[in-house]
């Protein structure tokens, strides 16, 4: 009751349990919780809708490199795909079905921007700040997304430029590229995507590539609605199709730990290069020199034709600097653009959030990392107690659907809840010898996997050189490392 009347005092806004975030992670946490009974909820969104990455990427061309079936909830399945890679509208569309479907939207906050965490020993519960006041909670989970905050470089004299400048993922609904200049900053999974949307109405196309990408061909194709029917009346022929690609994408995980197994494939994205590529220099400056998985593998029929395209010049030598109509690259050279665009992807390794939540000692979390994110199952943290990350360190996957790690990391929540509340706790956390042991044992299964030891500096490293990102095993081992709730990994207090 006196807490009660101080969160009044202080105009508190209190939940039992506080999501952070609406895309895919913030959704299927929520919508389980809800289905497990927990009504106390409150959803914390900084946008105006539903949709997190597949809100905020609405250039041209965005589309998903995983097959619609799998890159979708399990409890949500949408017989309406209309092809096997979604495009970001569609998917969209999904998310905004599920808030409605799994009735979500009166428990979300929209425009409520998380601006600090502190952990409250005295009254054992998180403190948030928000743009548009404050709020406590028994439990956060920290649902906002490994691809939420653009990496944009720090280019001397950008603020000078008089032209357009912006990352893919806010790309101007207004922007219209027809006959400009565009100077393209980074090569990665955006940039093959929008370059070859904009290539053909630009005047000039200078496509600034740090280092070249594996790209291999996309097998894409329409569904069709006779095919979307049949899902429709007979849900089992979609379960089985969403096995299918499960079982040939788990599979892929051997080659990714066994490098030598990848020849085949980069000899596959070689030719896929040649067809198109006929510039030997050019060329030149689009093949790695890395085992290919290093860095994420691409997939596009179309970047290479862009590329090879008479309005498109790429460059390998960087920008150093920007003047008022034009970029400086390394050798001098001055390069009159109209309009800079980032495809420089996002702050994987960095957790954004992490510099604003502060635990038990008083420090923050990215204190507490120091460079190198780790967490138990990816999920808890020691020192933060009933904070619940949501992808957080060693959950990414580099040859699979993340959603499957995301459903596995919201039945840990789910799990971990249901014992506090058998025990009637009011706190828990992993100890400091479970966490490590997560951690050692995922760094010794990532020893030898491509990620590790292909020959390339990819995002996937953090500043210690560890990949902090991805999951080397099977999404199934993980699994079943987050389905069983080891109490003994906990400490738990009453």
């Amino acid at each position: 009751m006196k807490m009660e009347r101080q969160h009044q005092a202080k105009r508190i806004r209190k939940a039992k349990i506080i999501v952070i975030g609406t895309g895919f992670s913030g959704i299927a946490a929520a919508a389980r919780l809800l289905q497990q009974g927990e009504r106390d909820l409150l959803i914390l969104e900084r946008g105006h809708d539903v949709g997190g990455v597949w809100r905020d990427n609405q250039y041209p061309g965005c589309a998903c490199d995983v097959e619609s079936h799998l890159y979708s909830l399990s409890f949500a399945p949408n017989p309406g795909w209309s092809r096997k890679f979604s495009p970001q509208a569609e998917i969209q569309s999904y998310l905004q079905k599920c808030a409605a479907e799994f009735g979500l939207m009166r428990h979300i906050c929209f425009h409520h921007e998380v601006q600090r965490l502190d952990w409250d020993e005295p009254t054992r519960e998180w403190l948030i700040q928000t743009n548009m006041g404050e709020f406590a909670a028994d439990i956060v989970v920290g649902a906002v997304g490994a691809l939420s905050q653009p990496s944009i470089p720090e280019l001397e004299g950008i603020e000078r430029f008089q032209g357009e400048v912006f990352h893919s993922a806010q790309w101007p609904a207004d922007f219209d590229p027809a006959e400009k200049r565009i100077a393209v900053v980074g090569t990665g999974a955006s940039a093959i995507q929008f370059i070859p949307h904009i290539q053909p109405q630009a005047g000039l196309l200078h496509v600034f590539q740090r280092t070249p990408a594996w790209v291999i061909p996309q097998q894409d194709k329409a569904i069709k609605a006779e095919r979307q029917q049949a899902y429709r009346r007979f849900p089992v022929l979609q379960k089985m199709a969403r096995l299918n690609i499960y079982t040939k994408r788990e599979a892929m995980v051997f080659g990714f730990r066994h490098p030598n197994w990848l020849k085949a494939v980069e000899k596959l994205a070689v030719k896929h290069m040649n067809e198109a590529i006929k510039d030997p220099a050019l060329r030149a400056k689009l093949t790695p020199d890395y085992r290919i998985g290093c860095k994420r593998i691409l997939l596009s029929n179309s970047y290479y034709p862009a590329l090879a395209e008479s309005n498109v010049e790429v460059h390998t030598t960087g920008i150093t600097k920007v003047v008022e109509d034009a970029v400086i690259d390394a050798q001098g050279k001055r390069i009159p653009v109209d309009s800079i665009i980032f495809g420089t992807g996002f702050q994987v390794t960095e957790f954004p959030i992490a510099r604003h939540i502060y635990g038990r000692a008083g420090h923050s979390l990215k204190e507490e990392w120091n460079g190198s994110p780790k967490a138990y199952l990816g999920t808890t943290i020691t020192g933060f107690p009933n904070l619940f990350l949501i992808q957080g360190p060693n959950t990414g996957l580099g040859h699979t659907s993340v959603i499957l790690m995301i459903e596995a990391q919201v039945n840990h929540l789910l799990n971990a809840l249901k014992y506090m509340k058998r025990r009637r706790l009011e706190m828990i956390e992993p100890k400091v010898g479970a966490q490590e042991r997560f951690v050692e044992e995922t760094d010794r299964l990532m020893k030898g996997t491509v990620w590790t030891s292909g020959g390339c500096r990819s995002w996937y490293l953090d500043q210690t050189g560890r990949n902090s990102t991805l999951w080397p095993g099977t999404t199934l081992s993980f699994m079943k490392k987050a389905g069983q709730f080891n109490k003994e990994d906990y400490i738990a207090t009453k």
